[in-house]
């Protein structure tokens, strides 16, 4: 904590002294997450160079801002950040940046009641609004919109792109609903490390469970390994699921503890949840990375 909030003052110190790199061939649109960055690209394509704050694989509730990172942000034209305290440790240098700079807060207008909260607090809201796709889609046209704003000589460009992305998007959400009306005729249910899936039980109306809570910063108690293992054993659930970013030390216990009941669980995946894959891989972009995550669960909870 003190690190970051060193970091933080000296990126305030320093910022009006700093100058943006001029002369670039294609604006510098800096995105936090390689989830975010896919979808900026899918709105401008080749028009700017689209960069992940974060590499792919990074967790972004533990990311902590580097001196790199403050360097880049300042030099980018844009920076696009998700909210709903996903990037939580550097959610104090986005306020910061609101000052100097060009930013868009994706998650702006998504309405209240459409997110999921665990209790009053602002930082209680799960941020993981792309695993409903049409969260996603809302995120991406109010992208669109700001962009618009920010580059009103693409405005053309961006809404063309924005419509061609948004038809992908519809088709993605009826291939999910399709797959889950299947897996919802077994009583299975889905799940995971931590609660990062909470949004796709809403959308499609299928039974999720995380061992840990929204944050990855959160330890599971014995208490919740013993209930989960408790349904898990009862539902006769095929397979829970290990994530890319998290370690799996908590859903192997949870697949020890079912053994101890007699149940043998099979640890499955690893699910993509708060990032993507390396580029040119099958989860390497946004759709990619939903429909091998979908494909991970169809085919090991499936009878």
């Amino acid at each position: 904590m003190k690190n970051l909030l060193l970091l933080v003052c000296l990126f305030c110190l320093f910022s009006c002294k700093i100058e943006r790199e001029n002369g670039r061939e294609k604006p510098l649109i800096v995105a936090t997450t390689s989830i975010l960055a896919d979808g900026v690209y899918n709105l401008v394509g080749e028009n700017a160079e689209v960069v992940s704050l974060m590499p792919a694989g990074v967790d972004p509730h533990l990311y902590k801002a580097s001196v790199r990172d403050l360097d880049l942000l300042q030099k980018a034209d844009l920076v696009i950040y998700h909210g709903l305290f996903l990037e939580g440790k550097m959610t104090e240098i986005f306020e910061k940046l609101e000052y100097s700079q060009s930013i868009i807060n994706i998650s702006t207008e998504i309405p209240d009641s459409l997110l999921i909260r665990s209790g009053p607090e602002a930082h209680s809201v799960d941020p993981h609004i792309w695993f409903d796709v049409k969260l996603w889609s809302l995120a991406m046209k109010y992208t669109a919109k700001e962009l618009k704003e920010w580059k009103p000589e693409w405005k053309s460009m961006v809404e063309e792109n924005s419509i061609l992305y948004q038809i992908k998007l519809n088709v993605l959400n009826k291939e999910i609903q399709a797959k889950v009306k299947e897996l919802k005729a077994t009583g299975q249910a889905l799940i995971t490390a931590h609660d990062a899936f909470a949004y796709f039980g809403k959308a499609y109306d299928f039974e999720v469970r995380g061992l840990q809570g929204l944050s990855t910063l959160s330890e599971p108690g014995i208490r919740d390994l013993t209930d989960l293992a408790d349904f898990v054993a009862e539902r006769k659930i095929k397979a829970v699921f290990a994530e890319q970013t998290i370690s799996p030390k908590a859903i192997n216990a949870l697949v020890a503890a079912g053994k101890n009941q007699g149940h043998d669980i099979q640890l499955a995946g690893p699910l993509y949840t708060d990032s993507l894959d390396q580029p040119s891989t099958p989860a390497g972009t946004y759709i990619g990375m939903v429909q091998t995550n979908l494909q991970i669960i169809f085919e090991s909870l499936k009878p």
